[in-house]
């Protein structure tokens, strides 16, 4: 499915701003014709980059403001000082509007998501919003949420999360039924805190567009053993973060290896080819781009020191997202979930407040 996609973006964001936002959308843009832009912020620092990508610049409007949000401001400040005038919020107030199809942004996580649920709203029926991550695995790719948007849950949220999780994988994978597995401790159904144990209950007996695999452990998201792992903020974050650092360490590790040594640096340029495949699959900026879930609108957040190859990573997701309609994908799975029989339905009743 094709259809012309117009993308908001928020040009200030990240470490680097334009410098590297606007190449990022030009490589976008080569591989996606069907594609224009807006983007927000310091018209000054915008069309001297975006100059220089002249086919990029035909299908692109340039909105002037001169306030951006600082990396490190706190959300609240954010809200205060940038609602109405900051790149940000404008990129978000375009998707509001219905101008634009998603919004891209680089910029403070925690600004972000507060701008967003201000800006845009949360979809109805959904209490909290999630950070889904595009995770390399073994078998290719999977979804983990959250991934720090919310810390703790409900086993309700969980289910929520698991809908929309569920709905992403369609939307990008392709896939009908997608699999979903609950992080725990174990993958016996008598371990783990209780809100998750009633989170694993609800969704084997509920009737969901997915199929639940049952509890899953930290060592399952690395050989992909389900499409979708399903997590509170906090042990997602943490996940998120050990991962990343796991895979510096190990690339570390090997630089100081092949360098050891005349043979080492040897073997270096025999085995360069596969080192290369293998330094790909775990460069962050091929994964990404973390979709705000639960938003009555697209959100997309690129790392904020991520290069134009990662900034075009992260506008192909919500690209992805836009396209293959994960808002109706999400609404639909969400009314199943609360058009579920009378047993699961209390399950659901008792889950909202328990803790």
């Amino acid at each position: 499915m094709s259809r012309n996609v117009r993308i908001s973006v928020d040009a200030m964001g990240g470490d680097h701003g334009p410098t590297v936002v606007i190449p990022g959308a030009a490589m976008l843009r080569e591989r996606y014709p069907d594609s224009s832009f807006v983007f927000f912020g310091d018209r000054a620092q915008i069309e001297p980059v975006l100059s220089r990508h002249a086919e990029l610049k035909a299908v692109s409007e340039v909105a002037h403001t001169d306030v951006a949000v600082a990396m490190d401001a706190k959300p609240s400040q954010a809200l205060r000082q940038g609602r109405r005038t900051s790149s940000m919020w404008l990129a978000l107030e375009a998707v509001r509007d219905g101008r634009c199809d998603f919004a891209v942004s680089a910029g403070n996580t925690g600004a972000l998501m507060a701008m967003s649920k201000f800006c845009l709203k949360m979809m109805p029926g959904i209490e909290r919003p999630a950070i889904a991550a595009i995770w390399p695995t073994l078998r290719g790719e999977s979804i983990v949420l959250d991934v720090g948007a919310t810390i703790g849950a409900t086993p309700a949220q969980l289910v929520d999360f698991a809908v929309m999780g569920g709905a992403m994988a369609r939307a990008l994978f392709g896939l009908e039924r997608p699999t979903v597995g609950l992080l725990n401790v174990g993958v016996e159904e008598v371990k783990g805190l209780e809100y998750v144990r009633v989170a694993g209950k609800i969704l084997r007996e509920g009737d969901f567009p997915l199929d639940y695999h049952g509890f899953v452990e930290g060592d399952d998201i690395g050989k992909g053993t389900v499409d979708v792992v399903v997590t509170e903020g906090f042990s997602g974050n943490i996940a998120l973060k050990t991962a990343e650092g796991t895979a510096r360490q190990v690339s570390t590790y090997l630089r100081a290896a092949l360098k050891r040594s005349l043979l080492s640096r040897l073997g270096f340029l025999l085995a360069s080819g596969a080192l290369k495949t293998v330094s790909e699959k775990m460069n962050p900026n091929r994964a990404n781009g973390g979709v705000f879930l639960g938003l009555d609108g697209i959100v997309i957040k690129s790392h904020g020191g991520a290069d134009a190859e990662g900034v075009a990573a992260a506008i192909s997701v919500g690209r992805d997202m836009a396209i293959n309609e994960l808002q109706a994908k999400i609404a639909a799975g969400i009314e199943l979930a609360r058009a579920m029989d009378g047993s699961v339905a209390d399950d659901m009743a008792g889950a909202a407040v328990a803790t």
